[in-house]
């Protein structure tokens, strides 16, 4: 052995497991993590899931994260606010129904596109006082989107193909051969959308587009001075993230709910959204899918909770009130503690992590 290996080199297998994994780690491409994430979402999930757990929650939480990053896109990187999220998602919705039904033989999938399209022509339309009106006016115009689509879907009927409730049933879900009828399909159709759009608007913040959203935030007016197109980034950002809500609306009709009804896109649907955005982090794609992780799952935690502490005396209304209370105060410690959100957290875990195992380079 000691012809083959000089007396202060370790053979081989001498070599530490730290070692190994720093140096796997550090071989590692930056999207390996997102590929895993994939990976275990196409492959183990549904193996595993329950339709409960399908459809009660897994499924809500795509939606709902789709929701939050096309928010954060305008919020948290091009720093429009906006409360009509949900007059958005229900204008995609509504828009991809009438599409499916009126015109016939028409891919569930162009109907989707046509209607992220109708929601990106109304978010620009309402997205125009942005040209003059910044913060909390431009938040007050941006609500009066959510009265007036509500207006519109209740005061027409034919926008609910006339119906007397004003609640309709979802089409089939059907691409080519293929229905996406049982828990596990729905919840893939889900979670396809979801990816690609995300991975679209993770390029997008990546382009020159992104940093003129990011200027445009930091200083509008420092940003006007270097030759930025302030007026048409901020139309862009509405109507990049109309559409993305726009679709995330239909996923949440057809694919979740699977009724069609103005309801289900009300004023707290737009703050439970704004939410997310904030407890996950602004201006980060991945604080949509922390912040909404955190409200699906904040019910469950509390039922159970509740039930443990206060047995019958926990129903429904004591539940509700529950959640929004404890909301209420995890926005206010999050604004005050960690000001970026859920995101800021993990940043922090991950890099202690990488301290300890002293890799250089964490993704």
């Amino acid at each position: 052995m000691s012809a083959i290996f000089p007396a202060d080199t370790p053979p081989p297998l001498a070599i530490a497991p730290a070692s190994s994994l720093r140096r796997a780690w550090a071989c590692a491409p930056r999207g390996l993590p997102v590929l895993a994430i994939l990976a275990l979402g196409y492959g183990l999930v549904p193996a595993l899931a329950s339709p409960y757990w399908l459809d009660a929650i897994l499924i809500p939480f795509l939606t709902l994260s789709l929701a939050g990053v096309g928010l954060n896109l305008l919020t948290g990187y091009a720093g429009q606010l906006s409360l009509g999220t949900a007059a958005f998602m229900a204008v995609g919705a509504f828009a991809t129904y009438n599409f499916h039904l009126r015109i016939p033989g028409m891919p569930l999938l162009a109907s989707m596109a046509l209607g992220g399209l109708c929601a990106t022509a109304v978010g620009l339309l309402f997205g125009l006082p942005s040209l003059r009106l910044r913060g909390f006016y431009l938040a007050v115009s941006t609500l009066a989107a959510q009265f007036f689509v509500q207006w519109m879907l209740t005061r027409f009927g034919w926008f609910t193909n006339h119906s007397s409730s004003g609640v309709i049933d979802a089409p089939e879900l059907r691409v080519g051969p293929w229905v996406f009828d049982t828990p596990v399909a729905r919840y893939l159709f889900a979670l396809t959308v979801v990816a690609l759009l995300s991975a679209a608007a993770w390029r997008l913040v990546s382009t020159r587009t992104g940093q003129h959203f990011v200027a445009v935030r930091d200083n509008e007016l420092a940003a006007r001075v270097i030759g930025i197109p302030v007026l048409r980034t901020k139309l862009l950002a509405f109507a990049v993230s109309s559409f993305i809500v726009g679709v995330a609306g239909v996923l949440w009709a057809f694919v979740y709910l699977r009724t069609v009804e103005p309801a289900g896109f009300n004023l707290d649907r737009s703050f439970q959204i704004l939410f997310i955005v904030i407890l996950g982090g602004l201006g980060t794609i991945r604080g949509a899918f922390f912040g909404a992780a955190l409200i699906v799952v904040l019910p469950l935690l509390l039922s159970r909770l509740g039930s443990w502490a206060l047995g019958g005396m926990f129903d429904s209304g004591v539940l509700e009130m529950s959640q929004r209370i404890a909301l209420g105060l995890l926005i206010i410690g999050f604004l005050i503690a960690e000001p970026e959100g859920l995101t800021a957290l993990w940043a922090r875990a991950r890099h202690a992590l990488a301290r300890r195992l002293g890799i250089a380079r964490f993704h």
